[in-house]
């Protein structure tokens, strides 16, 4: 892709975490930011308070929404395809047709199924419920910290019963957390990146979800992660890898409120 040819990009998200040096609360937003600068594409940031700030270009009302051009583009996932698109050369260079087929499983498996207990860490999990109310809610006015945010930890618990990740309980959730990253550690690389040499989709989508769960807020998920040293391992090396880029500087910037919180529980 020539200078001539490259779109514009700006990034709609929410506000900055403090708790850690990740770009976003959301891992899908951090999922966005490494392939982004995995691709070395330029873009500017657009933050809101709440994610119907962005009601005129989600018709989901979340966030990340990239707008490319002038074009909206909502979703994750959507977002990576047509980054992809964009960029093929930037992503899994080398991998054949069957590998850049898998790239889209281990994908799916990122936004569902870790992210559940990525969910389940941050809202259920009574260990880290004080330092996650502390972030999401701790500027917020006193009643919001009171009366609002037991009620969205409530809908949020509700959601994960539906999903099937709380419904047995803390016990059944973490030991399940525990096989499958037993069971990434044993597919994670020696060496090099997810599906090979160099690093690409799986590696993004797995890493917003992973290394999410490697902050203050989520202290004993994030010694579980440490325990697995390739996985660990291989964190390190995509951190290093999707960290430069060419961020530009926020445009639009608005204090977050609590209701910002929906859309990191999503």
């Amino acid at each position: 892709m020539s200078i001539e040819s490259t779109p514009s990009f700006i990034l709609c998200e929410l506000a900055d975490p403090t708790l850690t040096t990740l770009e976003s609360l959301s891992p899908f937003c951090v999922k966005v930011h490494r392939a982004l600068k995995l691709a070395r594409l330029p873009y500017e940031r657009r933050h809101g308070s709440r994610p119907s700030d962005f009601d005129d270009l989600s018709p989901t009302a979340q966030v990340p929404v990239l707008i490319v051009d002038g074009t909206p583009v909502s979703d994750s996932t959507a977002i990576l395809r047509r980054l992809v698109d964009l960029a093929p050369q930037a992503f899994d260079s080398g991998l054949g047709a069957e590998a850049l087929r898998e790239r889209w499983l281990w994908e799916e498996l990122a936004d569902t199924a870790l992210n559940g207990f990525l969910v389940a860490a941050r809202w259920a999990d009574e260990r880290n419920w004080d330092a996650v109310r502390a972030e999401y809610f701790g500027s917020a006015p006193w009643f919001v910290r009171a009366l609002i945010a037991p009620r969205v930890r409530s809908h949020v618990l509700k959601g994960l019963v539906a999903r099937d990740v709380w419904r047995a309980g803390p016990k059944a959730c973490w030991d399940r957390f525990q096989l499958l990253l037993d069971d990434l550690e044993a597919c994670a690389p020696r060496a090099g990146y997810w599906l090979g040499e160099s690093p690409g989709v799986a590696d993004v989508a797995l890493f917003g979800q992973l290394a999410s769960f490697r902050t203050p807020l989520t202290a004993w998920q994030a010694a579980e992660v440490a325990k697995r040293p390739r996985l660990d391992d291989w964190l390190d090396r995509v951190d290093a890898a999707t960290r430069a880029g060419f961020v530009q500087s926020g445009i639009h910037p608005r204090k977050a409120s609590a209701s910002a919180a929906m859309s990191a529980a999503s």
